[in-house]
Order: C-alpha cells, then sequence, then structure tokens
C-alpha cells in the first residue's frame, strides 16, 4: 500500500459497490484522505454513519463531496489536491441506457472528460477509469457509451502524457457478483419471497468476479498503468442458468420463469477483442492492452505496410473457463453479501 502513503485519492460514484469495497480495503491504511464524489446525499450520509459506527478512529479521513461529473464545476471543486482518481460514476443498468441514451452519453461519455480534464488541470499522479466487458464489440446503448468512455480516456491520456504528469488508464471488468444491479440479489429476494425466479436466457454465459477482485484490478493498474492502458482480469464464466441453480442450492428453489431476453443484451460478453489481442501482453492474473499509439500520418503504413497477426480468438465468456453449479456455489461463498444473507437466514414465502 505504500504506493497511498499519505495520498489523497477521490472516488467518483463513491457511495456505489465498489466506493464501499475501496473504503473497506484502504481506509486503515496508511492513506491519507479518501473523497468521495457523488450526487446523491442520503447514500452519502448512510455512508458517513456507516464508517463512523464501524472504523472510529479512521472516519476522519473520509471526506464527502456532493456533485455530478456532468457538471465541470463541481468535480474540479472535488478535485484539488487529489493525487489519485477512481473513476466509477456511471450509468450502469442496460435497458435503461436503451431508453435513454443520451442520458448515458452525458454521464458515462462527457462526464468521463469532465474528470480527466479536472484530474489534468489539478496535476493528479493517476486515474483509473471503470469500463466494462460491454465496451468490447458493443450492441447496447451502455456499452456503445462505455466504449466511447475508453477512447476519451484513451485522447485524454495521450495529452495528459504530453504534459508530463497525469497518468490515465481504464479497467474492463465482466459481472461483479451482488454489486448494484446484479442479478444474485435479485434471485436472493425473489426466493425470500416464495416466487420463482426470473432467467432472461439460461445459456447466456456471464464473466464472474467478486468485489474484492475488482478492488485487486484497480489496485494493480495504479501500480502497473502506463498511459491508456486498459487492464482486464482473467476470470471465469458461468451460464445464467447454472447461476441460477447456484443461487437456489444455497437459499432455497422456489422453481424458475424463463422471461427472455432483455433490450441490449448479449448472448455472451467479450473482455478483449481480438483486434486488442495483437497489443496484449499477459501479466499472470491479468492482461493488459496497450494503448494503440499510431498516429493520423498513415502515408506510412500505406507506403510501408503494417499488418500484424491476428490471435484465433477474443477473450470471451464463452472460451474463459467455465464453472459449473458445484464450482459456482463455491464462487458465490467468496461474496460477503452472500455469506451476511445466509447468516441472516431466508424465510421462503
Amino acid at each position: 500500500m505504500s504506493i497511498f502513503e499519505n495520498k489523497t485519492l477521490l472516488i467518483t460514484g463513491g457511495t456505489g459497490s465498489f466506493g464501499n469495497a475501496v473504503l473497506n480495503r484502504f481506509l486503515r491504511t496508511d492513506i491519507g484522505e479518501i473523497r468521495i464524489f457523488s450526487r446523491d446525499e442520503k447514500k452519502q450520509d448512510d455512508m458517513r454513519h456507516e464508517f463512523q459506527q464501524r472504523f472510529p478512529e479512521d472516519a476522519h479521513k473520509i471526506k464527502f463531496y456532493i456533485g455530478d461529473v456532468r457538471d465541470e464545476r463541481s468535480i474540479r471543486d472535488a478535485m484539488w489536491g487529489v493525487d489519485y482518481v477512481f473513476h466509477a460514476a456511471a450509468l450502469k443498468q442496460v435497458p435503461s441506457c436503451e431508453f435513454f441514451p443520451m442520458e448515458a452519453v452525458r454521464t458515462n461519455v462527457i462526464g468521463t472528460d469532465n474528470v480527466l480534464h479536472a484530474a489534468m488541470e489539478a496535476e493528479a499522479e493517476k486515474v483509473v477509469c471503470l469500463s466494462t466487458d460491454k465496451a468490447a464489440y458493443p450492441i447496447n446503448a451502455m456499452g456503445i457509451s462505455k466504449a466511447m468512455m475508453e477512447r476519451v480516456a484513451a485522447a485524454n491520456a495521450r495529452i495528459a502524457q504530453e504534459r508530463g504528469k497525469t497518468v490515465i488508464c481504464c479497467t474492463r471488468y465482466g459481472n461483479v457478483m451482488c454489486s448494484r444491479g446484479s442479478v444474485i440479489p435479485l434471485f436472493i429476494e425473489q426466493i425470500k419471497a416464495g416466487n420463482p425466479i426470473t432467467i432472461t436466457n439460461p445459456d447466456m454465459t456471464r464473466f464472474l468476479m467478486n468485489l474484492d477482485e475488482a478492488v485487486d484490478l484497480i489496485l494493480f493498474a495504479f501500480e502497473n498503468a502506463n498511459p491508456g492502458d486498459i487492464f482486464i482480469r482473467k476470470s471465469p464464466a458461468a451460464t445464467i442458468g447454472d447461476l441460477a441453480k447456484a443461487v437456489q442450492n444455497l437459499f432455497g428453489d422456489t422453481g424458475t420463469n424463463i422471461i427472455g431476453t432483455r433490450h441490449g443484451e448479449k448472448l455472451f460478453e467479450t473482455l478483449m477483442t481480438r483486434e486488442e489481442s495483437i497489443r496484449s501482453e499477459d501479466m499472470g492474473d491479468y492482461f493488459r492492452v496497450a494503448a494503440d499509439e499510431r498516429d493520423l500520418n498513415y502515408d506510412k503504413f500505406c507506403i510501408d505496410g503494417d499488418i500484424p497477426p491476428f490471435e484465433e480468438e477474443a477473450y470471451t465468456s464463452h472460451s474463459t473457463q467455465r464453472l459449473g453449479v458445484e464450482e459456482t456455489v463455491e464462487k458465490l461463498l467468496y461474496a460477503e453479501y452472500i455469506r451476511k444473507a445466509l447468516s441472516e437466514g431466508v424465510v421462503l414465502g
């Protein structure tokens, strides 16, 4: 944790699942200050009281800022004196972004540009932007907006590199189990109510990552980033059908109801495209996808030629390690949310 010693960290969208996980991980370390930037005063107040109660000796390190990444002034006011930025603020729900795509643009694209320019102006050392597997080969508005977010980050990374101060990179991750919007809490609530759980398509596959692994990915990016890098954690996957069975094995079988694919959903997700694999580096548990360093002068490519080889396939939830029901149960039990729900008990009906 030495890179965070006496440093100030800003988390945009900090009242969400990732913000809470980061606080749980970092608050009792040698970090100097953690700033929570978000637009929901109620969630901020709840978080303030929770961490004051749980960590009374360290809660003073948390500072709260009301604002919106869409508002340049509010993010600039929160940015001064910040060393590191963890940019998590986003619209993440696929169906809602399908119906309100310009809202996704305003938050995920323009909001990210506001954050990055504020960070460069404040001469922050590093910025890590959270992206998603839906940004690779995007077919829905949320994924498209996140793909644009990655391009905005890459463009600003080039500018920041020329100025020689701020390093900007991205992390790209699959489904984070039990985070806000995850299907797992919905399954558990449906079981508690004694209702059948609703499944869109049992054959869909999704990457599975727990919150601790997501925080590890961010920390790895902070420690290893070059300008414009995208970091990807290697993750197993499961079918939605097996995930549902795993949850029912833990909490009770109330039956299932297949409701069909929602707006903008894919059969499987991609964490690294074939095109990105050309410039990727295998770093053990992670892939680093280096920035495309070509410039706008394409004459030299037309004259000299430059045709790099392609890997055989993309890194997808169909091609990665596939978990069966029992293995998915084991994966679920790593999640604090699951352990807490089991300890509280589930009353069917």
